[in-house]
């Protein structure tokens, strides 16, 4: 686990080690068919598995990269798409949401088990299933990891946790937990989620209410706290940019008071919670159909 942080050649090691990242899935795989997802050992294993998936899209091998690439090549209309590694650009972004990552393999070895379904659905059942505050957050901090990117792969997995898993009622669920910091990896994970607008209704129809619900009524205290706030005006702001059903949902839950509270904050007005704020207060004035609604 302490390796497993050690940086970049450190990761492309251990992700290298034959056996390594097989074993680890293949403990907590047991641990979870045991009803035993609180144990030290299960918790050491999802932290080294949530580390090794950092920075993962950029520090795949270059075959993992061209294998993708090929895939992207043979897709109609997109002869001119650049390569999908390291590139972010909104148009190629916005093509890559669309863009099918090659077919999943069946058995997969090594560093393919850390995008894989089967893990993704792994972490997922540990979220729910853990009551182990550290777990929550490296199973959280790990499907993080995997969405932040924007090519191929990232939207991939996160096509997975929303629709395929039906991950949302778990992540939803943390929004809401006692420990700051699970709350605030589940918040940095929906934000990630929320920037493919294919799965922008699903959840905003799922989690929107609980995003509004967790903000806090004036500016946030803590330095976790503000992130976390920021964080959930990034995402409402992903969430309402292009669509004003979702932003009159955003205005039944009485979000506005908060936002505009959060956005005068008069002890820091750079905050990043205070600037995250006034941008989506900005945007959800660009819905004119709206300002009535606003103005009461």
């Amino acid at each position: 686990r302490n390796m497993s942080s050690a940086g970049p050649e450190g990761r492309k090691k251990m992700r290298e080690c034959d056996g390594l990242i097989d074993s680890l899935v293949y403990y907590i795989q047991g641990a979870i068919a045991d009803h035993e997802p609180n144990d030290k050992a299960t918790e050491n294993c999802v932290c080294i598995l949530h580390n090794l998936s950092y920075q993962l899209e950029i520090e795949l091998p270059e075959s993992y990269a061209q294998g993708i690439y090929m895939q992207r090549r043979n897709t109609p209309n997109n002869d001119k798409t650049p390569g999908c590694f390291g590139t972010r650009s909104r148009k190629v972004k916005e093509k890559q949401q669309d863009t099918p990552l090659p077919e999943e393999k069946s058995n997969p070895k090594g560093v393919e088990s850390l995008w894989h379904s089967t893990l993704i659905r792994i972490y997922l059942s540990l979220i729910a299933k853990s009551t182990r505050n550290y777990t929550q957050e490296a199973s959280l901090g790990a499907l993080q990891n995997l969405t932040a990117g924007t090519g191929p792969m990232p939207f991939a997995v996160a096509r997975t946790v929303v629709q395929k898993a039906n991950g949302l009622p778990s992540i939803r669920s943390m929004l809401h937990a006692s420990h700051p910091a699970v709350k605030k990896t589940a918040v940095s994970l929906l934000r990630n989620l929320s920037r493919n607008t294919s799965l922008q209704s699903d959840i905003a129809r799922e989690v929107l209410p609980d995003l509004v619900s967790v903000l806090p009524e004036s500016a946030p205290g803590s330095d976790i706290a503000c992130e976390t706030a920021a964080s959930i005006c990034y995402t409402l702001y992903n969430l309402t940019q292009s669509s004003s059903h979702n932003a009159r949902l955003l205005l039944s839950a009485d979000g506005l008071p908060k936002i505009i509270a959060i956005s005068m904050n008069d002890s820091n007005m750079f905050s990043k919670a205070s600037r995250a704020a006034s941008v989506l207060l900005y945007s959800l004035w660009s819905h004119t159909d709206l300002h009535n609604a606003y103005k009461k």
